[in-house]
């Protein structure tokens, strides 16, 4: 699933070509593509027909296109991409993309026409039409945007460990008022979001923390020194393009991210830490994986 950095990826690569475009035509494909949107499909390509986009914004994996005031409603095209979702830039009229569900044809007063393609394999992932309403701090809503307002579908979402407006003494009480296992509060997106299962495996390993160590035993100084892993394993990613093990994830032009190269321990197991030389292993965790070093990430007693 993409995570923060091949959201944001996606997001730098969009806002240019659309901040400041006219949606000139909508074509939806596929239904299914829309389940996050309350409404019919006439409802989703009517809302946006004509409409211009003003920003392009991101909190964790959320990305959003706040549109024009024109029909009274703060309002904005709100995207998850779910398990394989992508959106591509395209010539206009250029050949339907494989698995392309939704496409906008926009008009850019620099850029000219150009077509936003939503393609999705799996059709995990979905764009919607929904309100802005305001964040409850009055900060920005996220990265992107100045505008201090997020789409109610995002309001559950906590503040993501780049966002300037996050306050680490309250996520670092949070995660320390919880049992549960570090790694599963790592992936709680109310708690903070963006974070996944790669970057996940990757701050516990520079950490030295083990995935099943409950948050709470945690002291607040290793906490804190965990989100520092976390930004800096972002930061490196982000650099990299995000992480493509294959053809699922490719930014706004088709292209695949390289951090896959500088992973210390995700998708690892058998191979010797860059550290001790212990062989990293692998264990179920939550229908997906855990990856760590035995020895640097000593397992918590019971």
């Amino acid at each position: 699933m993409p995570e923060l950095p091949e959201v944001e990826v996606v997001r730098a690569g969009l806002a240019p070509a659309v901040v400041g475009a006219r949606i000139a035509a909508v074509t939806v494909h596929d239904p299914r593509a829309l389940t996050r949107h309350v409404g019919d499909v006439a409802s989703f390509e009517r809302a946006l027909t004509g409409r211009t986009v003003v920003a392009a914004a991101r909190r964790g994996k959320f990305l959003w296109l706040p549109l024009d005031a024109s029909t009274g409603t703060a309002e904005a095209i709100v995207g998850h991409l779910g398990m394989s979702g992508q959106l591509l830039l395209r010539a206009p009229g250029a050949p339907t993309e494989r698995h392309e569900r939704i496409r906008l044809e926009i008009e850019h007063p620099a850029h000219g026409e150009l077509a936003v393609v939503f393609a999705d394999q799996r059709t995990f992932g979905s764009l919607a039409v929904d309100r802005l309403v305001p964040t409850p701090d009055g900060a920005p809503g996220g990265w992107g945007t100045d505008a201090a307002a997020t789409p109610s579908q995002v309001v559950h979402i906590a503040r993501d460990p780049l966002d300037p407006a996050l306050s680490e003494s309250l996520v670092v009480a949070a995660i320390r008022a919880k049992r549960s296992a570090i790694k599963r509060v790592l992936l709680d997106q109310t708690t903070l979001s963006g974070v996944g299962n790669i970057y996940a495996d990757e701050a516990l390993w520079a950490a030295r923390i083990h995935p099943e160590t409950p948050a709470s035993v945690l002291s607040a100084r290793a906490v804190r020194r965990l989100l520092d892993e976390v930004r800096a394993v972002l930061h490196k990613a982000l650099a990299e393009g995000g992480t493509s093990f294959d053809a699922q994830y490719v930014n706004v032009n088709g292209q695949a991210g390289y951090f896959s190269r500088f992973l210390h321990c995700y998708s690892r197991a058998g191979e010797p830490c860059e550290r001790c030389g212990t062989l990293i292993v692998r264990e179920p965790f939550m229908n997906r994986s855990s990856y760590f070093c035995p020895r640097c990430q000593r397992r918590p007693r019971r």
